[in-house]
């Protein structure tokens, strides 16, 4: 789940991370009495959209050129650049050609920027341990310093049996080139960001900039906060920050539903019961010269109805051309699956091609279910077979 930035600095800041002071608005007005409460003479207007670029991105139908992030000298200059983001699209290099609507901005104090750093924590997978990765190039994207300047980019692992240590901080803080008092504040900062990401059960805590200001404080000038999904049982009043107006209908449809689905930019709808499998007929749609439309997993217990609503889901993108069915019944039942498929056929009048690949549990008794159904499935006998014909059959139906 991902939040705006003024919500991961507002749960930041409870964990001792230095952020500036600020006030989400949803009008220009509320926008002028935030800025005259932070007082002046410079304030910074932020776009607040769930995507990352906001300074460098582009409203559509501006011709001015100006992103989602301004540095502002007036409340008059306030009141108006607000209103020329609220309500507009903005378009950045995370949110694709479609971009996202501004529904409200974040006014917060001006900052004297001696230095920019970069500062994260994730999960690598690859130790097993929360990672922190940090970089002299802040303001930049990472995947951008790493392809062109990997050496700039250091990776400590914290082992999770012992946690974060002050070393830690002080090697990451020397590697930023902080000295004297800063090395101390840098081991605080460090220490805070860590706790909150334990404890909130964060997935990726993102800080970039990373600023040293003209006095020498270290301050988050910016902050991105993801969280895993599966712990928000425990987080109830984060679950709250959700905004839903964010996220993509389908995915929200799904989740309500106990579904794992990601739209994808393909043409050939796919579900499949397993993530591991799933990413398999994505990878095999790709072999045989097509694009996977969605990753859709439906689970291993799901339901006659959980299936039909799988199914919808997947009609609902219209760039969905031909649908690939791979189903491994173990837990799940081969008969459930077809039954589902049936059904969300018959009621959304399927007008593309279908092909189903059944295996495990009563797959005899699904192929039944099938065949006598009366609609135009194709049946597959393994995987490959599957993803050969469903190529195939979208092919030549354009």
């Amino acid at each position: 789940m991902n939040i705006h930035e003024y919500q991961a600095k507002q749960l930041l800041a409870k964990y001792g991370v230095a952020v500036l002071k600020g006030g989400v608005a949803y009008t220009a007005a509320e926008a002028v009495q935030v800025a005259k409460e932070l007082g002046g003479p410079i304030w910074v207007v932020k776009s607040q959209i769930h995507a990352g670029g906001r300074g460098k991105g582009k409203f559509k139908d501006d011709a001015s050129g100006k992103g989602g992030v301004r540095v502002v000298k007036s409340v008059e200059d306030v009141s108006q650049n607000v209103e020329d983001m609220i309500g507009k699209v903005l378009v950045t290099a995370q949110t694709g050609p479609q971009g996202k609507e501004v529904k409200r901005v974040y006014i917060e104090q001006g900052c004297d920027i001696k230095r920019e750093l970069y500062l994260s924590m994730l999960i690598d997978r690859a130790t097993s341990c929360v990672t922190i990765v940090a970089s002299t190039e802040g303001g930049m994207e990472i995947e951008e310093v790493a392809h062109n300047h990997p050496e700039r980019i250091l990776k400590v692992a914290i082992d999770p049996v012992q946690g974060f240590q002050q070393y830690h901080g002080r090697q990451i803080a020397f590697s930023l080139g902080l000295e004297g008092k800063q090395v101390n504040t840098a081991v605080k900062f460090i220490g805070g960001l860590y706790k909150a990401f334990m404890e909130l059960d964060c997935s990726v805590v993102e800080i970039n900039p990373l600023v040293v200001t003209g006095a020498g404080d270290i301050i988050a000038l910016d902050a991105k906060v993801n969280f895993d999904d599966n712990a928000l049982f425990r987080h109830k009043d984060i679950e709250e920050l959700r905004d839903e107006s964010e996220e993509d209908p389908a995915e929200l449809e799904a989740a309500r539903h106990s579904l794992n689905y990601i739209k994808l930019d393909g043409q050939i709808g796919c579900m499949v019961n397993g993530a591991g499998l799933a990413m398999a007929t994505m990878d095999i749609i790709k072999l045989y010269g097509a694009e996977p439309a969605n990753f859709l997993d439906v689970g291993g217990g799901a339901t006659k109805e959980r299936v039909t609503t799988a199914f919808k889901l997947i009609l609902s993108d219209p760039n969905v051309e031909g649908i690939l069915v791979n189903i491994f019944g173990g837990i799940m039942r081969c008969d459930v699956i077809a039954e589902g498929v049936v059904a969300a056929a018959r009621e959304v009048s399927l007008n593309v091609p279908l092909v189903v690949r059944l295996e495990g549990t009563n797959v005899e008794l699904g192929k039944k279910i099938m065949a006598q159904s009366g609609l135009p499935i194709i049946a597959a006998d393994n995987l490959a077979d599957a993803a050969e014909k469903v190529v195939k059959a979208v092919k030549e139906a354009a």
